[in-house]
């Protein structure tokens, strides 16, 4: 499941009749959402909406007012190719990432690749960026924004994020945005982003968390499945799933400012009851060599 800054569907409607969704149809429902967000980004039209973090434009007016409000700077959209702000996501994983030159940084579900642009300034020529998403569209998308901005160190890669198309222990930090939410298989993103972490290596994400369980509707909804909301896990499941999977010095910091803007993706529908945005960060124990 891929998708970083991209939380992803068209404006969210209540579906007719919801029912649970296998894995396979969970996976495709939110590639489908992903692929209509890349290939409209792709058209000359005008207009779209500052309301929902999967809203399609390609107004970048708009989309630098989306994602001011998800904590990134004017100077953080000045740095990066046009097109690659698609204004979405939840939140901003480099602002905890505490990135140095030279590291070798993850992103889970790079989307149009705007958080791996921004990444690139921090750890420099020598550092190295690797961005994964399942959806063709989005990375053929990344792929032409890297040629325009000339990054020769940052690749995109076709893949699934609960099967990492990377080596073992090549990263130092793993982020992602607004992606592990959408994932049918949770535990498993965890035990792939430790496989890949180095020693002393660490994860930086922003996501949405549910602060309460979620209705049975809201979890077979898929177009709040795609849109980051159905399928968010409680706190106190994450915390779970990472110690399983071997991470330490846990920390899930719910964002309750988030609930200004998560209101909107699915309006009427009081989803900031039980959802909001969080950042997450954890260290796969043991000392880099």
């Amino acid at each position: 499941m891929n998708k970083s800054n991209t939380c992803c569907a068209p404006a969210v409607q209540p579906s007719a009749s919801p029912t649970p969704m296998s894995h396979d149809e969970h996976r495709r429902t939110v590639r489908d959402a992903y692929a209509q967000v890349a290939q409209a980004g792709d058209k000359e039209q005008g207009g779209g909406s500052a309301s929902s973090c999967c809203g399609i434009s390609d107004d970048s007016a708009i989309n630098a007012l989306i994602s001011t409000r998800l904590g990134y700077s004017q100077a953080d959209l000045d740095l990066v190719p046009a097109g690659a702000d698609m204004g979405l996501g939840c939140g901003n994983p480099k602002a905890i990432a505490a990135l140095k030159p030279g590291e070798t940084v993850i992103d889970l579900g790079s989307g149009g690749g705007f958080d791996c642009f921004l990444a690139v300034g921090e750890v420099g020529s020598s550092g190295r960026i690797i961005g994964v998403d399942m959806t063709p569209d989005m990375i053929s998308k990344a792929r032409v924004n890297a040629l325009k901005g000339q990054y020769e160190n940052v690749e995109f890669r076709l893949g699934e994020i609960e099967h990492l198309p990377i080596a073992d222990g090549v990263a130092d930090v793993v982020i992602s945005n607004c992606v592990i939410n959408l994932s049918p298989d949770k535990p498993q993103v965890f035990r792939e982003a430790w496989r890949v972490l180095k020693a002393g290596g660490r994860l930086a994400i922003s996501d949405v968390v549910a602060t309460a369980p979620l209705p049975e509707d809201m979890r077979s909804d898929a177009a709040l499945v795609a849109g980051c909301m159905g399928n968010a896990s409680l706190i106190a499941d994450l915390e779970a799933m990472m110690r399983a999977a071997g991470f330490e010095q846990i920390c899930i910091q719910p964002k309750d400012e988030s609930k200004a803007f998560i209101e909107d993706w699915a309006p009427g529908r009081k989803v900031t009851d039980f959802v909001v945005s969080a950042t997450i960060e954890a260290v796969k124990p043991g000392v880099t060599p």
